[in-house]
């Protein structure tokens, strides 16, 4: 079922997980020992985050350094497909800009509405520890509109390869990201909010909001929607 959908059939307000996949090597228990003890509170739905990858440097003979990729967090795709094999309730996975081409990113889409996973949020992520400011994958998404807009072209049965024939449309349920007090990149609150109608124009159909302190500045933030 839809994130949507959930919202809009509860008559009372929903509690949901989110859960960090594991460190490369551990097992899918450490995932089930946590959220085992909060199915009493009977959540709908459990998102599972995605981490880009990541590079280390190690030293070889002759003194030079040899960049090495390593993916510390893998596996949110089939953590998605576990949990709900598990536990009989929906995933959404996050999927992000950072370190994706686009070609990737959609074949993790493929991936994903292969095993009936209809929910998906939709973030630009982090920068790079070593980076100042964000840089996109060569080949990647720059914002989360981009990403949006591509999972609404599938939704729609458009794919990166144009010849494809016969295309069945995917029917994901996107949501996207919004900041109570801003994003920090953000100029302005009112900048911040502008660039998520523009989201939501594009096809957004939910928003998850930031971690909050101040209720205040929740329902501000509400208030100022257009």
């Amino acid at each position: 079922m839809k994130v949507t959908e959930h919202l809009r059939q509860s008559k009372k307000t929903l509690f949901s997980i989110e859960v960090l996949p594991p460190l490369k090597g551990k097992s899918i228990k450490s995932i089930f020992n946590a959220i085992d003890p909060l199915m009493e509170f009977k959540p709908p739905f459990v998102d599972v985050t995605y981490h880009r990858e990541e590079f280390v440097y190690k030293k070889r003979e002759g003194g030079y350094l040899e960049k090495i990729s390593i993916r510390k967090r893998p596996g949110t795709v089939g953590i998605c497909a576990a949990i709900m094999n598990h536990y009989k309730v929906d995933a959404v996975p996050h999927i992000i800009c950072g370190g994706f081409s686009k070609e990737e990113t959609e074949n993790a889409l493929i991936d994903l509405n292969f095993l009936g996973i209809d929910n998906v949020l939709l973030l630009r992520g982090d920068s790079e520890k070593h980076e100042q400011h964000f840089s996109p994958e060569p080949g990647g998404h720059s914002y989360a509109i981009d990403l949006v807009n591509q999972v609404v072209n599938m939704n729609s049965g458009v794919f990166l390869d144009d010849d494809l024939k016969g295309v069945e449309p995917t029917s994901f349920c996107i949501g996207v990201a919004g900041y109570p007090e801003k994003h920090f990149e953000a100029p302005n609150l009112n900048t911040d909010i502008s660039n998520l109608k523009k989201k939501v124009d594009a096809g957004a159909e939910y928003i998850v909001t930031q971690m909050f302190f101040d209720n205040e500045k929740f329902f501000s933030f509400v208030k100022k929607m257009p």
